[in-house]
């Protein structure tokens, strides 16, 4: 294809996909969601389809704070965390990666994860873990998803009339596994399996989309995944992808590329006590309209559905 018919396609398809809407920051106080009133809404009340709640990068973990990192703090952040969505009635959790930090050794490592599995378990939501480097610097993947109970690191279910896609980019460039210690943090890949499963898995979904990752999809190395231009080309193929969410990066940020929302959400870790907590519930309302309510220092987001 040339690159005046690139372009003119790319163009065709941001008329098709979203439109960015960013809305105002949203304080922690600022009162709780509930299923008969999403926040802010200028219109009325809307229930929502389907409600997430989203947090990313708490790298718990028994030691002091390194600059601004404050890893004994993320425990008292989760648990307020907790209360919000038991209060909004999340359909489910996604938590975006690294929710453990590194230990003194592989057995406080686990008991690290042991702590966060039960502080996340006792929300009244199930939760899925997306597989962050942190997660498998001194444990193995068999380790991480043995102790949380997950079945898989990368993965697809349906609900509410939507598809949700849990991706893995925990691979060295050669295909390797991350897992006690063997690779560098910012080589970070999704292998061709997986690209082949993901390719086929939104191929055989006829629902909206919606994408959750650790490393970013949306930037190039080191805080994106080195062959993120072939999965974002699935993503684009598929015309079913709604929105990305994604970690890693401790600032979060959002952008548009080819019609598809990426949302990294900014890191519990960052700061001090629950004045510097982050996190966000999604809420997908009917006609498709996603809500990013922001909590802490989490920005909050709407995007419009596809015309």
């Amino acid at each position: 294809m040339t690159d005046r018919l690139r372009s003119a396609a790319a163009r065709r398809a941001g008329r098709r996909t979203f439109f960015r809407q960013t809305s105002c920051l949203l304080a922690a106080g600022a009162g709780c969601l509930t299923r008969e009133a999403t926040a802010a809404d200028a219109d009325g009340p809307a229930a929502p389809l389907l409600r997430i709640g989203l947090l990313t990068d708490l790298h718990s973990a028994d030691k002091p704070a390194a600059g601004s990192r404050h890893y004994r703090d993320s425990l008292a952040k989760l648990a307020s965390a907790g209360e919000q969505f038991a209060k909004a009635r999340t359909d489910c959790l996604v938590e975006l990666g690294d929710c453990i930090d590194t230990a003194i050794s592989r057995e406080a490592e686990k008991d690290a994860l042991r702590r966060i599995h039960a502080a996340l378990a006792a929300i009244p939501s199930p939760c899925h873990y997306v597989l962050g480097n942190h997660c498998v610097s001194a444990l193995t993947k068999p380790d991480f998803l043995e102790i949380v109970g997950q079945a898989k690191s990368f993965y697809s279910f349906d609900l509410a009339r939507y598809h949700l896609v849990i991706l893995d980019a925990c691979f060295r460039s050669d295909g390797a596994p991350y897992g006690g210690n063997n690779f560098d943090w910012k080589d970070a890949n999704v292998p061709p399996e997986e690209i082949a499963w993901l390719r086929s898995d939104l191929q055989q979904t006829t629902l909206p989309t919606l994408v959750f990752v650790h490393q970013r999809l949306d930037v190039t190395p080191p805080l994106g995944i080195k062959n993120a231009p072939q999965v974002r080309q699935v993503l684009e193929d598929s015309q079913r992808v709604a929105a990305v969410f994604q970690g890693h990066d401790h600032h979060g940020d959002e952008r548009l590329l080819n019609g598809i929302p990426y949302c990294t959400l900014r890191a519990m870790v960052e700061g001090p006590g629950l004045d510097h907590n982050a996190y966000a519930i999604l809420d997908v309302l009917p006609g498709g309209e996603l809500r990013v309510t922001g909590f802490g220092r989490q920005p909050s987001y709407r995007w419009q559905p596809r015309s």
